[in-house]
């Protein structure tokens, strides 16, 4: 069966993640949409002109602010959305992006009303909770890069720690995207089935789930902008859990109503993805510390969530 997937924002993280669609050949159908005129044209071109090179058969298209060109899309990534620059708040920053992933989502559901959307766009928690609450879909139709992008840099933090391939290890992070909000769960990292609690020295251990949490932060230092490979890559293969009905455990921001004791809150949570979404949120068993750990995260989160009542963008 054909499959369909659009990306909105052709920047760094957008367009990766549609040339990772593409080289996996996760959709028959890509379309990346950008605001800007020709970019996602000139980005979606450059990728067909690997087609021979890496046996790519999806057809990506680019299109400028067309959302007519997204319709039937069974999974839709949002990229899209300002960074946040020197001088500016919190509350200006989620203003700002929440007006575009507002639009965006209008957009989108015109012409795809049953796609899984998929949301990158900072700050990711907060946006992914608002989509929640706008959209209309059900709560399995919505989630956030989060999880699986920290989950992917707690693997690589560990892998050095144990001069390994991070493909043996097991590593899962919860909680919320942000460097004071998310929880590496070491009690159940794990290196070809180890417990890596036993590989390593608590204080080394320490230092790894230290690193994680400021992974993007490092980034950021050492590039002078936001990583994009491995977020483009992270998105896109949560599309192609979903897409192909992989049924794939991921940890992601999604709405929960009870689970790990909270409500009405998105925060980083493994579920399992398939056709339907996320189908279901599987729950860990969590040392003392990591529980108390996660209801900080959730309370932080939430917090920050206050924001969109407070400046009316939710009521």
């Amino acid at each position: 069966m054909s499959k369909k997937v659009s990306v909105i924002g052709a920047g760094n993280v957008g367009a990766t993640c549609a040339n990772v669609l593409a080289t996996r050949n996760v959709a028959s159908e890509i379309v990346l949409l950008d605001i800007k005129e020709g970019i996602s044209e000139g980005k979606a071109m450059d990728i067909m002109q690997t087609a021979s090179l890496l046996g790519i058969h999806s057809r990506v298209t680019g299109i400028t602010n067309d959302y007519t060109a997204t319709a039937g899309s069974d999974v839709v990534v949002i990229t899209s959305g300002l960074p946040r620059k020197p001088g500016m708040t919190r509350e200006e920053l989620i203003g700002v992006n929440a007006g575009i992933v507002k639009s965006v989502v209008e957009n989108i559901l015109k012409y795809s009303p049953a796609a899984t959307l998929i949301i990158v766009s900072n700050p990711m928690d907060p946006m992914c909770y608002l989509t929640s609450k706008i959209s209309g879909l059900p709560r399995n139709k919505v989630l956030g890069l989060g999880g699986a992008l920290d989950s992917s840099r707690f693997r690589y933090y560990l892998s050095r720690a144990l001069n390994a391939n991070p493909n043996d290890i097991d590593a899962t992070v919860i909680g919320g995207h942000g460097d004071t909000t998310m929880v590496p769960l070491a009690s159940l990292a794990t290196c070809k089935g180890v417990p890596v609690t036993g590989l390593l020295p608590e204080e080394t251990l320490s230092k790894v789930v230290a690193d994680t949490k400021v992974g993007g932060a490092t980034l950021t230092g050492l590039l002078g902008t936001s990583a994009w490979y491995a977020p483009g890559a992270a998105s896109a293969i949560m599309t192609e859990s979903i897409v192909s009905d992989r049924k794939s455990i991921i940890p992601c921001g999604v709405p929960v109503e009870g689970e790990y004791g909270q409500s009405d809150l998105v925060i980083g949570v493994p579920v399992l993805l398939g056709n339907g979404g996320w189908e279901k949120i599987i729950e860990y068993p969590l040392s003392p510390a990591e529980k108390e750990a996660f209801k900080a995260s959730a309370d932080a989160t939430r917090k920050v969530n206050q924001i969109l009542y407070d400046t009316n963008i939710l009521s």
